[in-house]
């Protein structure tokens, strides 16, 4: 019987199944794992049925932070962000948490052995991927966060709600498009964190300029798309330190699943999961 599931629209690339119930299956718990695609007007309904029917829920995007209103509970940290991406439910109560930087902490570690404190990160996207991960990093102690948006309104909020937060950080917002100022960006850049949802759809295109990625820059470049992109393309034929989202998946799950279970994650079986899983 289903009693955890992810929701998001769009929804059938996720490979949050295959790795949830790896891990479940690990513990003898069978697969009590699924999927469903939540439009925006349908999430009211949703969380209603949650309430009633589930344990847990995953969201991914457009659901982070339209969630939040509906819940009876939420983590201070994920509340600041304004960014839930993992439900807990019990007695009919839901209790929001985000596992997102504590995934995107250890994918960085796992990936690039370079540490985050002192630091300078820079996001393309301010959406709930954005939101959780830069208030995350921020309390890990790096020096600046930069954010790039189509809508620098959104990416000023984001800013606004650091600075106040974390007053010795540097923060600066601008345009994907600003390609003089992403250049200016890129040379005190150590993680360069693409953060929209372009790559998802065949076609898609690249999220800013990619003539900016210069092989003599000393910047890590991590896509939270864990399937090819062209900004991941870009960064291997220039023989940049790159990496995409699998590992951020992975360790983000496996956060979620504790939560939830308070069991142990098995990583290694979750990864397997995750490899093997085959979208919808």
């Amino acid at each position: 019987m289903i009693k955890y599931m992810v929701i998001g629209d769009p929804i059938a690339h996720s490979r949050s199944p295959g790795m949830q119930n790896a891990a479940f299956e690990f513990h003898c718990l069978g697969s009590p794992y699924g999927i469903r695609h939540v439009r925006p007007d349908e999430l009211g309904g949703f969380i209603e049925f949650a309430r009633a029917n589930l344990k847990g829920v995953n969201l991914t995007v457009p659901h982070k932070a339209a969630v939040i209103p509906y819940l009876d509970t939420v983590d201070p940290a994920a509340e600041a962000a304004g960014s839930v991406n993992t439900l807990i439910i019990e007695n009919g109560r839901i209790h929001g948490a985000s596992t997102d930087g504590y995934g995107l902490e250890h994918a960085l570690l796992e990936n690039f052995s370079r540490p985050l404190a002192g630091a300078g990160v820079t996001f393309i996207g301010a959406g709930g991927a954005a939101h959780a991960t830069a208030f995350h990093l921020a309390a890990l102690g790096v020096k600046s966060i930069r954010i790039a948006n189509r809508t620098v309104a959104k990416a000023d909020e984001i800013a606004e709600k650091l600075r106040r937060l974390y007053p010795a950080l540097f923060v600066e917002t601008a345009r994907p498009d600003d390609s003089a100022t992403l250049a200016r960006w890129f040379a005190d850049t150590d993680f360069l964190i693409q953060a929209t949802s372009l790559g998802l759809k065949a076609g898609d295109p690249a999220p800013f300029d990619l003539a900016l990625l210069k092989p003599e820059l000393k910047l890590c470049i991590f896509d939270t798309i864990y399937k090819p992109t062209p900004l991941l393309a870009k960064a291997r034929e220039l023989r940049l330190p790159v990496a995409d989202g699998t590992a951020m998946l992975i360790h983000q799950g496996a956060k979620s699943f504790e939560l939830w279970t308070g069991l142990s994650a098995p990583l290694d079986a979750m990864r397997r999961g995750f490899l093997e899983a085959q979208p919808c």
